[in-house]
């Protein structure tokens, strides 16, 4: 009776029913919609482990919710990722997926960016993401060498995104001459550009180019300049990493620290404040997920590689980012910079 009276009494001087504080995660969820929103265009390898994530993470979580897959592309994931920090409700209703870089963009000041990183809460990552730059057989452009000597041009989505900065850094860090032309939906669309004539070439994720353009790499249409990463992917081990392509200590240290988003991967990630017992059920979940033979089948069938870290240590890494010293911070921002941008 006592309970009860004191469950009334909160409802009236604090404004929310007695059920709110004493709700379980399963009753929370039941019935509810999850929403995993992709801060990418479809058909990409983004999407995709957007869309295995939402396909398969519901039946992890107590209520087994409905999880919805929303594609929410622009300013290089930065419109998802605001829109979840700013607007989304902070109740463990929405995960999202954003751009790997996203902690580093915060950092440096990249324009657009209206979030903490480390305040957002780390669910899990899928895996670690690898882009890799390519130009068509067809272009003068081979390698890191061509590119320093030749001016080439390469289809991107928008500014801030990945297919865009990590092109501009190396113009800048290691003395390229890529035109990088904006505007493209996706990879996809990017990729269609070069079929189109429209560029050269593109950066993308390994998994998104192996599985949407198997042909290029079986009939030898593409050539692969670098990998951005920190170490050679095995199975691309030919291609040297962007850290390798640095001429001095000082070129390296600011490639190797840009580099460290590929460790971030594909991590998902919910909003600030949400209760600590529904961020658990998400991170378990999520962990669940990662080792749900289904999930590792639909995976493997569109052959992308599985590589999970659980929300804690994701949470750890995005965390390191302040670590970084001034000094460095400074010249990854130098790198970033596009010339002639305002």
């Amino acid at each position: 009776m006592r309970t009860a009276y004191f469950a009334a009494f909160c409802g009236v001087i604090f404004g929310f029913e007695p059920q709110a504080w004493a709700q379980s995660a399963e009753q929370f969820y039941q019935g509810k919609a999850v929403d995993v929103v992709i801060g990418f265009g479809a058909g990409g390898g983004n999407d995709f482990y957007g869309r295995l994530l939402a396909n398969h993470i519901g039946k992890h979580i107590p209520g087994r919710p409905n999880v919805v897959p929303k594609n929410m592309p622009g300013a290089g994931s930065f419109l998802a990722i605001n829109t979840i920090y700013n607007v989304a409700p902070k109740d463990g209703t929405v995960i999202g997926l954003g751009a790997p870089t996203m902690a580093l963009d915060e950092k440096i000041g990249s324009q657009g960016v209206r979030f903490k990183s480390s305040q957002l809460n780390w669910v899990g990552r899928i895996d670690s993401q690898i882009d890799v730059l390519f130009m068509l057989s067809t272009s003068p452009v081979k390698t890191i060498d061509d590119a320093r000597r030749i001016e080439s041009t390469l289809s991107s989505t928008g500014a801030g995104s990945a297919s865009s900065n990590y092109p501009t850094v190396l113009n800048n860090v290691v003395g390229t001459k890529f035109k990088i032309i904006l505007g493209y939906r996706g990879s996809n669309d990017a990729m269609l550009a070069m079929e189109r004539g429209e560029a050269e070439g593109h950066s993308t994720a390994w998994n998104t180019l192996k599985v949407a353009k198997p042909e290029w790499l079986r009939d030898k249409k593409i050539a692969m300049l670098v990998q951005f990463a920190l170490s050679r992917h095995p199975e691309i081990a030919n291609v040297p990493t962007a850290v390798e392509i640095g001429r001095t200590d000082d070129e390296r240290d600011v490639l190797r620290a840009i580099m460290s988003a590929s460790d971030i991967g594909t991590a998902f990630f919910t909003t600030p404040d949400v209760p600590a017992d529904r961020l658990a059920v998400l991170r378990r979940a999520f962990d669940a997920t990662m080792k749900d033979p289904a999930f590792l089948e639909d995976a493997a069938k569109a052959k992308f590689s599985i590589g999970p870290m659980p929300g804690e240590a994701v949470q750890k890494l995005v965390a390191e980012m302040d670590g970084l010293s001034p000094a460095l911070i400074q010249k990854i921002a130098a790198a970033f910079v596009i010339p002639g941008a305002k």
